[in-house]
């Protein structure tokens, strides 16, 4: 008996120091951002548009060009993904070849390197449909690459509704899409906006499949034809060029910050999906 409390206590503190270990590299890494790149930001660097390469003014066109990046892949990933994922768990049955075909091809996409995403945008949106460096084709680029994560989570949000729910619709004399539009969706909402949300961080975060099809422009865009410059390539341009260690510091800091928020937002989804569930 006391061997057997030993080792459970041995358990019990490996898994505490491994726990300790994530929060510590966690602790570290955003106090050395917030450290460097605390005293760069203030209203003029968020609200200022760079100028000189980004060696002076601040991210305000960055920010937008990631706003409207993130904006237009949503724009394409979101009804896709959810609409596969309903097909998928509400329409097809779950052994056909499609469906396996399906489930298949979006875990593959998932697994798939951003900068492959970043070349195949390149060819078939910029060169092939001659769009250009631009917010379009970055944004679709950017679609494909987040449809997996939303599907996914979409799919698993989808599964948690209780069975219940659908037939006691259909027992009431709900058709099928009524059943999934107003019993089946509602209760899979949380776990839907979960994907999104994570699939904005990732957005956020990209960099080498934005910089292949949306390009570097500082500039201010003004259609969805215009380059565009996002917060994380604008990161790796001021710390790869040497052009300022400091204003790359302070736009990570912005970027922590962003990242730390959407986070938190998806782990509040997640908490209310739980609780529907129970």
């Amino acid at each position: 008996m006391k061997a057997t409390n030993r080792i459970e206590k041995i358990i019990n503190l490996c898994f505490w120091l491994s726990a300790s270990v994530i929060a510590g590299i966690f602790i570290i890494i955003i106090g050395y951002i917030a450290v460097k790149g605390f005293s760069v930001v203030n209203l003029d660097f968020i609200f200022t548009a760079p100028t000189r390469a980004g060696k002076e003014g601040g991210i305000s066109t960055t920010i937008i060009g990631t706003v409207y990046l993130t904006a237009v892949a949503l724009l394409f990933a979101v009804p896709l993904g959810v609409s596969t994922a309903i097909y998928l768990e509400e329409y097809a049955r779950r052994k056909s070849r499609f469906a396996r075909l399906v489930n298949l091809t979006a875990e593959t996409l998932a697994g798939i390197p951003s900068i492959i995403f970043g070349l195949f945008g390149f060819v078939f949106f910029v060169i092939f449909l001659n769009l250009g460096w631009s917010i379009l084709s970055g944004g679709m680029t950017l679609a494909i690459m987040i449809l997996p994560t939303i599907t996914r989570t979409a799919q698993e949000a989808i599964l948690n509704v209780p069975h219940e729910y659908r037939e006691n619709s259909l027992a009431l004399g709900a058709s099928k899409w009524q059943t999934i539009s107003k019993i089946t969706i509602p209760s899979a909402s949380p776990g839907i906006i979960t994907g999104i949300i994570l699939s904005i961080g990732r957005v956020v975060g990209e960099t080498a499949a934005i910089i292949l099809t949306a390009g570097s422009s500082l500039g201010m865009p003004v259609s969805l034809s215009d380059p565009v410059r996002t917060m994380a390539v604008h990161l790796y341009i001021l710390a790869l060029e040497g052009i300022s260690l400091e204003r790359a510091f302070g736009t990570a800091f912005v970027i922590v910050i962003l990242i730390i928020i959407i986070n938190y937002m998806a782990h509040l989804s997640l908490r209310r999906l739980s609780h529907l569930s129970s």
